[in-house]
């Protein structure tokens, strides 16, 4: 055999030398399972094979459900984000429309008063006298207004 060979063979035999001296490892063979696979080694090997090929798969699982459960939380907090994102901008638009709505209304107002106030500037007002004003005569009208048609009627023939 050649050197490297007996390198191998010495490695392998001390990596089986440490197995075979762990606690856990004599405690398995020392129990039923153990002695059972230790007297069928077909089984053992099936046994082996199985655990091995079945990783692979195990492994897709884990990383499945790890990235499903990533994708929920990212997508409850993109949701939430988005609903606030939404009620934000919603209640932009209602205090833009009643800043807008104030607006219009204070100007509505403001042309009112304006028109209103002209049109009193140019209302012809009669000189009245201060005695008129303090006695509250100019107030009343000169002659009271004729309600009764046929009254009014009679006292002008």
């Amino acid at each position: 055999m050649s050197k490297e060979i007996k390198e191998l063979q010495k490695r392998w035999n001390s990596m089986m030398e440490s197995v075979h001296s762990n606690p856990h490892v004599v405690a398995f063979m020392n129990s039923r399972v153990g002695r059972y696979l230790d007297d069928h080694p077909f089984v053992a090997l099936s046994l082996l094979i199985f655990m091995a090929a079945s990783a692979i798969p195990i492994a897709f699982f884990l990383l499945f459900v790890a990235v499903t459960a990533v994708t929920a939380c990212v997508g409850v907090i993109l949701m939430e984000g988005l609903l606030i994102s939404l009620g934000g901008v919603t209640l932009f638009c209602v205090l833009g429309g009643l800043g807008m709505l104030s607006l219009a209304v204070s100007g509505v107002l403001s042309v009112c008063y304006m028109s209103l106030t002209t049109l009193l500037n140019y209302w012809p007002v009669p000189n009245l006298s201060k005695k008129e004003i303090t006695n509250g005569s100019a107030f009343l009208p000169s002659s009271p207004p004729d309600l009764d048609q046929d009254a009014a009627n009679k006292k002008s023939e």
